[in-house]
């Protein structure tokens, strides 16, 4: 994982940022380690980790765990973001030079590297103690490796202060926008002016991020939650990943700018927002069903009774295809990578990366829910037999 950002984003820099030519000459590590660079990206985390322990927003309890305990969680995602915000509008009038993140970017991706192992590092041995009902399921095989990285314990705490739920939006995803921003400001610097494929791509992904955090509490019934541990793969994931990959669209625009006509760009817009209509549609007629099935936004769709008691949606959005919200997604992915224009597959990275991870997702999702539900999803299945891709997969 961390050989693959750098591969990515030491390609971007270069000419052809062809993902078949190796980016030679690599640097040193002396080069990537700036301790100015570590204490700003540990400051970044330190904010975020403020804002979320204020006393903003509300206080919500997770899912049922498995000594019939619920969690609780403040929610106030929203808070942080349009504090966030405030703060940084305030350093850009006092002269901030956003900039510095794009002049920079090897260095502090190097820095969340060295800080997710760290705390993968400080993860796994506070598991090592934790309770045998406090263990994730998918990260309890026995193989210190293994479970190193699926993470060994489930919602590790440091009090009241969720690891995991605070590192799953807060410092990943506002980091993302912060450092498009940050790359639409240097095109400006060297060009004058953005440029409208910049604008695209701030744009879409400001709003999935904003939407991210609007719908906050969903986040609480996501896998990442309710059965995925806290280890290496989602602290690098969440620290690392999100915010220096998916980022790449700005990252590749300031070294290779791209031109946009105004139908083109229409025509992109028509296609990221069918995707986040598809996404936000089903996500929140899911929502809406399991905090209240009589709701009259979904009392009226079909649903097959399970053994638990629990009812599966089989209409609306969930009677297309078993899961739209990754349909949604990947096609929003696709508009953000159009405006990049078609001569590099590079920026295309994130759509590939992401079709895999979610048909790698949909299965597990898929076993777990026959487990679960039994001869009710079978039936599920034969009603809605298409996966994610209508009529394809």
């Amino acid at each position: 994982m961390p050989a693959t950002v750098f591969y990515l984003l030491l390609t971007c820099r270069t000419e052809e940022a062809s993902l078949l030519s190796f980016p030679a000459p690599l640097p040193t590590l002396r080069s990537l380690w700036s301790p100015k660079d570590c204490l700003l990206v540990l400051a970044w985390l330190g904010l975020q980790a403020a804002l979320y322990m204020l006393p903003m927003g509300k206080v919500t309890e997770g899912i049922a765990l498995r000594d019939k305990s619920r969690l609780q969680y403040r929610v106030n995602g929203s808070h942080a973001m349009l504090v966030t915000a405030l703060v940084l509008g305030a350093g850009l009038a006092a002269g901030l030079r956003l900039s510095y993140i794009y002049d920079h970017f090897l260095q502090l991706a190097f820095s969340a590297s060295l800080i997710a192992f760290g705390l993968s590092i400080f993860l796994y041995l506070k598991s090592l103690f934790a309770p045998e009902t406090a263990l994730a399921p998918s990260g309890n095989s026995g193989n210190p490796i293994y479970d190193f990285f699926m993470g060994h314990e489930l919602n590790p705490r440091l009090g009241a202060f969720d690891l995991k739920y605070f590192c799953e939006l807060r410092p990943g995803l506002l980091g993302w926008a912060l450092i498009n921003m940050a790359m639409l400001v240097k095109e400006t610097e060297l060009r004058a002016s953005p440029s409208l494929a910049m604008i695209l791509v701030n744009g879409f992904q400001l709003l999935y991020v904003v939407d991210a955090f609007w719908h906050e509490e969903a986040i609480l019934t996501s896998m990442d939650i309710i059965h995925d541990g806290f280890g290496f793969m989602l602290a690098f994931g969440d620290l690392t990943w999100v915010p220096f990959v998916y980022s790449l669209q700005a990252y590749f625009l300031v070294n290779h700018p791209q031109k946009l006509s105004l139908p083109m760009a229409g025509g992109i817009i028509l296609i990221n927002g069918l995707g986040y209509s598809i996404f936000r549609g089903a996500n929140s007629q899911k929502n809406t069903f399991r905090r209240n099935p009589a709701d009259p936004r979904v009392a009226g769709l079909r649903t097959i009774p399970t053994a638990t008691g629990r009812r599966l949606l089989a209409s609306g959005w969930w009677g297309f295809v078993r899961h739209p919200n990754y349909l949604g997604d990947l096609i929003m992915a696709f508009a953000w990578s159009l405006p990049c224009g078609l001569t590099h597959t590079l920026p295309y990275f994130y759509i590939l990366y992401f079709t895999v991870l979610l048909v790698h997702r949909e299965a597990r999702d898929e076993r777990q829910c026959l487990r679960k539900y039994g001869l009710a999803w079978q039936e599920y299945c034969r009603r809605v037999p298409y996966r994610i891709f209508p009529y394809i997969y």
